[in-house]
C-alpha cells in the first residue's frame, strides 16, 4: 500500500487512542484510580536498586511493560498517548510499523517480571495500539529485594510491596525470623504494626521494671517478642478457625490487624482486660466475613444478639468474659490503654524538656 495511506491510517489511530486516553483519565478522576505509567525513578529509589545484573537483546511481552523513566505522565497505564505526545512522531512510527519498515529495538529496565521504558515510549505505545504481543528490546535487568509481578500493578500492590521493604528494613524481621510473611493487601498499614511493636516493647519493659530486672529489651528483642508472643498466636488461631476462607482475597497479616482492632474495641466497650488470641479470633469470626451470604447471616445473628440483650460479646464464653473482666479490674492494660499511657508520658516528657 502507498505510504500516504499508512500515514492517514496512523493519524486516525493516534487521534482515536488519544480520545481513549482522555476517557480513561476521566474515569480515573471519578474512581480515584491513578492512570499514569509507573514512575521508574520513584520505584527504584524506594527499592534502593543499584546493581545491574546484565543486558541482552530479547523479545519482551508488551503487556509486561508497566512504567517509564521520565515519560510516565505522557502515556496512560496502557500506554495510550495523551494529547501532549508528539503526534507526528507517533503517527510516523505507526505508519512505518504497518508498512513493515524496520524499527529499532527499545531500551528497557527489568525488575522482577515487569519492564520499564528507558528509551522507546512511542514505539511501545504504537505496538500496543496495533495489538502486537511482543517487542524487540535491549533489556537491562536490575536486582531487587522483592519480586515484582504483573498482577502487582493491577491494584497498586507494588506500593504495598515497597512499604513492606521499608517495614523490613526498620524491623529486620526477615533476618530475625526468617520465613515470616507479613505482606498486606491494603497500603498504609505498616505504621500501625510498627506502633503495635513499639507499645508491646513499652509493656514488656514496664513489666521488667516492676519485677526489678536489671536489663531491658532492645529493639531486636522487642520485635522478636512481639512476633513470637503476639503475632504468631493470633495467626495460629486464624488458621484453626480457617478464617481466610471468609476473606479469600486477604492475608493473615490483614486479619491480624483487623482482629487486633476488634479486640481493642471489645475491651473498651465491655471493660475487659486483654483478650487471648483464641477469644479475639472467635469473637471476630462470629461477626465478620467478606462473603455476601455469610455477611448477611452474621448481621442477622448480631441483631438477634442485641435484641436478646446478652451482656457479653458473641463467641465469648461466660468463663472467658469473667476472666477478662477480672483482669481489667486488676489493672491489666490493653494495647489501646498502654498506647494512651505512653502518649501521656511522651507529652509530659516533652513539656518538661520545653520548661527547662
Amino acid at each position: 500500500m502507498p505510504q500516504i495511506y499508512h500515514q492517514s491510517v496512523a493519524r486516525e489511530r493516534y487521534n482515536r487512542n488519544v480520545r481513549k486516553a482522555q476517557m480513561q483519565d476521566l474515569l480515573g478522576l471519578v474512581t480515584g484510580t491513578n492512570t499514569n505509567l509507573v514512575n521508574f525513578e520513584e520505584l527504584a529509589k524506594r527499592l534502593k536498586i543499584r546493581q545491574e545484573v546484565g543486558r541482552r537483546l530479547e523479545d519482551v511481552p508488551v503487556e509486561k511493560i508497566v512504567g517509564s523513566l521520565g515519560r510516565y505522565h505522557d502515556f496512560t497505564r496502557e500506554f495510550l498517548p495523551r494529547a501532549r505526545v508528539n503526534s507526528d512522531r507517533w503517527a510516523r512510527l505507526d505508519a512505518a510499523l504497518n508498512a513493515l519498515e524496520p524499527i529499532p529495538p527499545v531500551d528497557l529496565y527489568k525488575i522482577g517480571e515487569v519492564y520499564f521504558v528507558q528509551d522507546g515510549n512511542h514505539r511501545v505505545s504504537v505496538a500496543r495500539a496495533n495489538r502486537i504481543d511482543t517487542i524487540e528490546a535491549y533489556v537491562t535487568e536490575l536486582a531487587s529485594p522483592i519480586l515484582l509481578t504483573l498482577s502487582d500493578f493491577e491494584r497498586e500492590r507494588w506500593i504495598i510491596k515497597m512499604e513492606y521493604v521499608d517495614f523490613l528494613q526498620e524491623t529486620r524481621l526477615d533476618l530475625l525470623r526468617p520465613g515470616a510473611d507479613l505482606l498486606l493487601t491494603v497500603p498504609g498499614q505498616y505504621p500501625i504494626i510498627l506502633n503495635h511493636i513499639h507499645v508491646h516493647g513499652y509493656l514488656q519493659n514496664m513489666e521488667l521494671d516492676r519485677r526489678g530486672a536489671t536489663h531491658r529489651l532492645g529493639p531486636s528483642d522487642i520485635v522478636m517478642s512481639w512476633y513470637d508472643t503476639i503475632y504468631v498466636p493470633v495467626v495460629e488461631a486464624i488458621r484453626r478457625y480457617n478464617l481466610l476462607h471468609e476473606f479469600p482475597d486477604r492475608s493473615e497479616a490483614d486479619l491480624y490487624l483487623w482482629i487486633t482492632k476488634h479486640r481493642e474495641q471489645l475491651s473498651e466497650s465491655y471493660g475487659l482486660g486483654p483478650l487471648s488470641p483464641e477469644t479475639a479470633v472467635s469473637t471476630f469470626a462470629e461477626l465478620y466475613s467478606e462473603k455476601p451470604v455469610q455477611r448477611t447471616l452474621k448481621g442477622i445473628k448480631v441483631g438477634l444478639h442485641r435484641t436478646l440483650g446478652d451482656e457479653k460479646p458473641l463467641g465469648m464464653s461466660d468463663e472467658e468474659f469473667a476472666d477478662a473482666r477480672a483482669r481489667h479490674d486488676a489493672g491489666e492494660l490493653t494495647l489501646l490503654e498502654a498506647e494512651k499511657l505512653l502518649q501521656e508520658q511522651a507529652m509530659l516528657q516533652a513539656d518538661a524538656e520545653n520548661f527547662h
